[in-house]
């Protein structure tokens, strides 16, 4: 059931944190809609939602949601641009096959994009990598290789390489543990890469009229 009280996932919190009162919202990969339906009663928002799978189309459908079915890979660029005020991909962009266009068309259909996703270079992952030569299994990344729905692997780094590439502004970027809570200090920020199981970013276009 979508928790539309105080009882969000402390990661998504963080998320609603950066989204602004009234806002419209996509939520892509949406599940149950336990996101869109927080929003919805803390902050007003104009929400809406892509799931890919059923059963959580329906269980957001079920409480009230207007979510539909659809994939991030092949469904947002059918929106037109400029719709949203925040897109929010949240632990899905490794599991798309097409990342970049799938980034691009976020920022092409809102101003701005919220995208969280788990580090593959994690300190854990690098040594279980060295030492065992074997694909890790963590409770970020929780699938043995041969079942995984993850598809493209990355690391903090690579992802702020990608945003640069695409003239993306990076606005705020915050490092997570393994329960999603906040990491302070040198291990949130230069050591990010090395010490996070996931990261969070807010995102936006860079103004080609500025400068």
């Amino acid at each position: 059931m979508p928790q539309a009280n105080g009882n969000l996932r402390v990661d998504l919190r963080l998320i609603a944190d950066m989204v602004a009162s009234g806002s419209r919202v996509l939520d892509v990969g949406c599940g149950d809609g336990a996101l869109l339906a927080w929003l919805g009663r803390h902050k007003n928002v104009d929400g809406r939602g892509i799931e890919l799978s059923m059963a959580g189309v329906s269980a957001a459908v079920a409480h009230g949601l207007s979510v539909i079915q659809g994939d991030a890979d092949t469904d947002l660029e059918h929106y037109p641009s400029g719709a949203f005020d925040y897109v929010i991909l949240s632990q899905t962009l490794q599991a798309t096959y097409e990342p970049k266009t799938v980034l691009s068309n976020m920022l092409r259909i809102g101003r701005h994009a919220i995208v969280s996703f788990p580090n593959f270079g994690h300190w854990k992952v690098r040594s279980h990598l060295l030492l065992r030569g074997r694909m890790p299994v963590t409770d970020t990344l929780a699938y043995a290789w041969y079942e995984t729905p993850n598809i493209h692997f990355c690391t903090i780094r690579d992802f702020l390489h990608l945003c640069r590439s695409l003239n993306i502004v990076v606005e705020r970027r915050i490092a997570l543990d393994r329960n999603g809570d906040m990491l302070r200090g040198w291990a949130g920020r230069a050591l990010a890469n090395l010490f996070a199981e996931q990261g969070l970013f807010l995102l936006s276009r860079k103004d080609e009229s500025a400068g």
